[in-house]
């Protein structure tokens, strides 16, 4: 307590995402070091991006995504981080060490990483009759009206590129026409476009199927056991968020020393246990339970990491084209034609009625 209070002026600015850290570390690291946590949260890569760029902010830790730290990078909006103030570097997973997005791993030390996959309810979708392990389900005419889609162009995109066999990263604009194409074919089937909606939609069975992250799966079959998760066979996105440190921070030492803090395996182990994702830390994969340990989703083989992509930075063009596409398939059809109408309405009425069965099967099935 003397020390924290000697040294209450000393401070660290950390901005990530909401629900990202188990909160009494931060109480933790304020007693041993002294230093003042302001732990703040962003809404996307995007705002974070665009609070640094007008220089809106003040941050000392930040904590973006694979493909926004190549962006940082190549704008030069990082600091180098001095890793003798980082010692705990050396137990990161050394297959996270030199990622594509920062290869020299001058300016990043990984969070928390995971899988995208598929997230449907087990209530309804028989995997045992459907092939849930594709991102071809997401196209499925059975399931219309009840299949979630990501609400940006890029993951959007990405996963209709991953279903043509193409990577996330394509610099082919024939391609992203193609895979915007598949969305337009898409669109009648989708419920909603939605993020952080998903989670609702999905626990309170208004909605059976959707993309998200396995971590976030995690956190929604704790309110519904019914959802399960998988990932598809034509590879999908590896997100690693990794802790970074903004061009000109005032308080740099700080920054390293919480950084430091969070690669510790009992803080660690503590802040998986409490947020779900996977572990960067080798320590602390070691101490799961082989259940997780050696969870084929959590930790999956090599045969399926080698198949998974990082998102990178893509040229301003393609990026151009992606956000062009994407306008251009949300709007697609949506000019109110007399014979849409009646279409949508026929839909509504099959819906309703499907609706109405599948919860009349959900509690006979409840029952057997």
């Amino acid at each position: 307590v003397t020390g924290r209070s000697a040294r209450s002026d000393r401070v660290v600015n950390v901005c990530s995402w909401g629900e990202y850290i188990d909160e009494s570390l931060i109480t933790q690291f304020e007693e041993e070091t002294g230093i003042r946590v302001n732990y703040q949260t962003a809404e996307s890569n995007e705002a974070l991006y665009s609070l640094i760029k007008m220089g809106g902010a003040d941050f000392d830790v930040i904590v973006p995504s694979d493909y926004m730290i190549s962006q940082l990078i190549e704008e030069d909006m990082l600091e180098p981080l001095n890793f003798d103030n980082i010692p705990n570097f050396a137990d990161i997973d050394p297959n996270l060490k030199n990622p594509e997005y920062d290869p020299e791993n001058l300016y990043s030390v990984p969070y928390m990483w995971g899988l995208l996959g598929v997230i449907y309810n087990s209530a309804y979708i028989d995997p045992a009759e459907k092939d849930v392990e594709t991102w071809d389900i997401l196209w499925d005419e059975e399931l219309s009206g009840d299949i979630l889609m990501f609400n940006n162009s890029r993951d959007a995109i990405g996963i209709a590129l991953k279903k043509l066999g193409y990577s996330y990263n394509t610099e082919d604009p024939a391609q992203v026409k193609e895979a915007t194409n598949l969305l337009v074919e898409q669109k009648p089937l989708v419920q909603s476009y939605v993020m952080d909606e998903i989670f609702d939609k999905l626990e309170g069975e208004n909605a059976l199927i959707g993309a998200y992250y396995y971590g976030d799966y995690l956190t929604m079959a704790d309110v519904n056991p019914d959802l399960a998760f998988c990932l598809p066979k034509e590879g999908t996105n590896l997100y690693v968020d990794a802790m970074c440190i903004p061009k000109g921070a005032r308080h740099k030492e700080a920054a390293e020393m919480f950084i430091n803090f969070m690669c510790e395996p009992d803080v660690g182990y503590q802040n998986c246990d409490f947020i779900g994702y996977s572990t960067p830390i080798t320590e602390v994969w070691e101490r799961l339970d082989d259940d997780l340990k050696y969870s084929p989703i959590a930790y999956p083989s090599d045969e399926v990491m080698n198949k998974a992509e990082v998102f990178v930075t893509l040229p301003d063009d393609i990026n151009a084209e992606m956000d062009a596409k994407w306008s251009e398939m949300k709007s697609y059809d949506e000019s109110g034609s007399g014979w849409l109408i009646v279409v949508f309405l026929l839909g509504a009425i099959a819906i309703s009625g499907f609706n109405i069965w599948r919860k009349m099967r959900k509690k006979v099935r409840d029952n057997y």
